[in-house]
């Protein structure tokens, strides 16, 4: 199979008013920076109006979705890549486990109260129309696509740097 010759499109410097026909040109680390600072501050502002985080919403799903139930240390090896700082996880565990919403067995391991899976269903459901939000006008295909282009991007310059 013959790959295409590779073709070399100039940089120009980021242009939040640039048309479509220019949007090639466009850096890939300002458009997914600023998604990511749009995105998440649209999560984390919605979520602190009920007094919830979002790592603190991740450590809910991560306690929820894992037979066997995971411990402190594997929800941190798991969580802790996504987070801004690497106490954050540590302390949203910390956090849950004082409003009762998590609780340890013998073992260590982590587990939902009945409270916590209360909240966690609430937080999904809240979740589910600000990604409604941020989602209008985008069909699935095109989001996949987008999401698809992105995972190729981190691959290509992982392959570049190893």
């Amino acid at each position: 199979m013959e790959t295409s010759p590779r073709t070399l499109t100039d940089q120009s410097p980021a242009d939040p008013s640039a048309t479509d026909d220019l949007l090639a040109t466009q850096p890939i680390g300002y458009w997914s920076g600023l998604a990511h600072t749009v995105v998440t501050r649209h999560l984390r502002d919605a979520m602190a109006g009920i007094d919830v985080t979002q790592p603190q919403y991740w450590v809910l799903n991560r306690v929820n979705g894992a037979p066997p139930a995971p411990t402190r240390a594997e929800v941190a090896v798991q969580l802790t890549p996504p987070a801004e700082a690497d106490h954050e996880v540590a302390r949203a565990v910390d956090q849950l486990l004082h409003r009762g919403w998590l609780r340890t067995d013998d073992g260590q391991r982590l587990h939902l109260t009945e409270t916590g899976e209360s909240a966690r269903s609430r937080l999904r459901g809240m979740v589910t129309e600000l990604r409604a939000v941020v989602h209008d006008g985008i069909d699935d295909e095109d989001y996949a696509a987008a999401l698809k282009v992105l995972r190729r991007m981190i691959a290509n310059v992982e392959r570049a740097t190893s």
